[in-house]
């Protein structure tokens, strides 16, 4: 892991407490869950208060436990994880929150830190560096994969790494709300159901669709499902 650094003031719980760091853990795969509280058993400051695997159910958690730090999985069923991430800055925006997905890091790292979160760590990482994510966060500090951080700086500096995102790449061309209505109607939501998962109304939902078929040349609301199914299953980079 990078040690790129951003300081965002101070967050999670008081220095000098004596209780362990409380994580609230969002994962609809209890392995994940399962893996992330053995590990947290073998540390002194850090312990699982509870988890969950939808944004709605955590949502109703987090408020009631009153975690120190999130960890947050990006594909979840109904709402995503990024929504989670947005909905908590705005609720509790001293709430450090990590992302913790098996999402290609060059599509979703940026996005994640956008919305909010203060570290991205791929699954394919052992879970000791989400550990070291969550001690960062609370420190208010950003991680990201050294080559994440090397594509972002490249961006900020206006190369396009080897192996950033193409340019004609289906997330390239969507705003992440696009995406996110996309990634839904690619999961069998209908256009209302899409507009409760997201809290807005069927309209701009119907707006985000239009939109989206113009950008990926899609004719009908057909093959816009079609496409949408292909993407959201095709195995994550």
């Amino acid at each position: 892991m990078s040690q790129t650094e951003a300081r965002e003031g101070a967050v999670g719980p008081p220095s000098g407490a004596a209780r362990p760091v409380r994580i609230f853990h969002v994962d609809d795969h209890p392995a994940v869950s399962q893996a992330l509280e053995y590990a947290t058993g073998e540390e002194q400051d850090l312990r699982v208060c509870g988890s969950a695997r939808s944004v709605p159910e955590a949502l109703e958690a987090i408020r009631r436990c009153e975690p120190d730090v999130v960890v947050v999985d990006i594909a979840m069923p109904g709402v995503s994880g990024l929504e989670l991430v947005r909905t908590l800055r705005e609720e509790r925006p001293r709430l450090p929150v990590v992302v913790f997905s098996m999402w290609d890091e060059v599509i979703f790292a940026e996005r994640a830190l956008r919305a909010g979160a203060l570290g991205y760590v791929m699954k394919s990482e052992p879970v000791q560096a989400v550990l070291r994510a969550v001690r960062r966060a609370l420190a208010g500090q950003i991680t990201l994969s050294e080559a994440m951080t090397t594509r972002l700086l490249g961006r900020a500096a206006g190369v396009v790494p080897p192996g950033d995102e193409a340019p004609d790449s289906i997330p390239s061309r969507l705003t992440d709300r696009e995406l996110e209505v996309f990634r839904l109607i690619g999961q069998g939501c209908t256009v209302r159901a899409a507009a409760a998962a997201l809290k807005v109304s069927p309209k701009t939902v119907e707006s985000h669709c239009g939109s989206i078929k113009r950008k990926l040349g899609l004719r009908n609301a057909v093959e816009l499902q079609q496409r949408a199914a292909l993407w959201v299953n095709a195995p994550p980079s």
